[in-house]
């Protein structure tokens, strides 16, 4: 009770002693959010494809690398180990800035699709390397007597990878590839460093643009605004995932 009375009054203090009108007017205001309307669509229509491709990428590198991981081949293993270990201790925004810089290091060099195909391709390798581990993860879960049973049907080491254990790889690790896509969603913010058109921003770009211009941040709340209901139903969905598996075990 007295932890509930001492919460109690500090929300109380908050209500009483805040500047509301200032607040409004630096984070609300109904101007700014009838400005920041039109141009939303747009920007989280951005944001959702930077997230897409780069998560479709990852998956597909990620799967690769994981498969290498538990290769019998030493050298595979070797490689797979060396790109985790390489881009997990990079961070994002560095190796967007080096692929965005890339042309003037190979002048003849162009990544396909332009500043879309750069998105995916730098957040992707940086996903790639999250996501193998996890895919690695959900391979050595799957039982090995179930590979074993596919083999003595007749099934090589490969079919039986493709149709017996990837299958239950997945949906072991569907909560864990949930998680990653939404650290795609926030981390597609970064892709300003590009030097994308207006017609390429994402919502953290759009929003900080239209805040600076007019020296509010309503612009921005209205952006997060936009994140919150992208990442929410995928938290949800996550939780629900983790709750089936649950009862499944």
């Amino acid at each position: 009770m007295i932890q509930y009375a001492v919460l109690l009054l500090a929300v109380l203090a908050v209500a009483l002693t805040a500047d509301w009108h200032g607040i409004g007017q630096a984070f609300f205001r109904a101007d700014m959010i009838a400005e920041t309307l039109p141009g939303l669509p747009r920007a989280t229509l951005n944001t959702l494809l930077y997230t897409l491709g780069a998560f479709a990428f990852g998956l597909v590198a990620g799967t690769v690398l994981a498969l290498m991981r538990l290769s019998q081949v030493a050298a595979y293993r070797w490689l797979a180990t060396a790109y985790v270990e390489f881009f997990r201790g990079l961070p994002a925004l560095i190796v967007l800035i080096a692929f965005s810089l890339i042309a003037l290091v190979l002048p003849g060099f162009r990544i396909p699709g332009g500043e879309v195909g750069t998105v995916w391709l730098g957040l992707g390798i940086v996903s790639s390397a999250y996501l193998s581990e996890t895919v690695r993860a959900g391979i050595l879960a799957v039982p090995k007597g179930q590979v074993e049973a596919a083999r003595s049907l007749g099934m090589s080491a490969g079919e039986a990878t493709r149709k017996i254990v990837l299958p239950q790889a997945f949906r072991i690790i569907l909560p864990p590839m949930t998680n990653e896509l939404i650290l795609l969603v926030k981390d597609s913010s970064l892709v300003y460093v590009l030097g994308l058109v207006p017609g390429q921003y994402e919502l953290t770009k759009f929003g900080r643009d239209l805040a600076n211009s007019q020296s509010n941040l309503t612009p921005l709340v209205v952006c997060g605004l936009c994140y919150l209901i992208i990442t929410i139903p995928l938290t949800i969905l996550v939780k629900r995932l983790e709750a089936n598996a649950a009862k499944a075990r």
